[in-house]
């Protein structure tokens, strides 16, 4: 009977690079408000389900999340965005 060795991998963690910082795209444009007329704009920060993208996803920064949301919303009230998507 033959002894047959087995050798032990030394597993080691690769740990993740720390992802580049998003910055606020709107804080770039140095935009105060957010206007709900502009679809274009605000169709970036929805799924296709009609979901409001969270802020850690899109990198936008809470005082314009919260506008953003405003926004989205007063847009879906006036017919320019669905409240469900396809």
């Amino acid at each position: 009977m033959s002894e047959v060795k087995t050798e032990e991998k030394v597993v080691t963690k690769k740990y993740r690079k720390p992802s580049k910082k998003k910055v606020c795209a709107f804080c770039v444009a140095g935009e105060k408000t957010i206007d709900y007329k502009d679809v274009a704009k605000i169709r970036k920060y929805v799924t296709e389900k009609g979901k409001i993208l969270p802020r850690r996803q899109t990198g936008v920064c809470s005082y314009h999340q919260r506008e953003l949301a405003n926004a989205i919303k007063r847009a879906r009230n006036m017919a320019l965005l669905p409240y469900l998507g396809d």
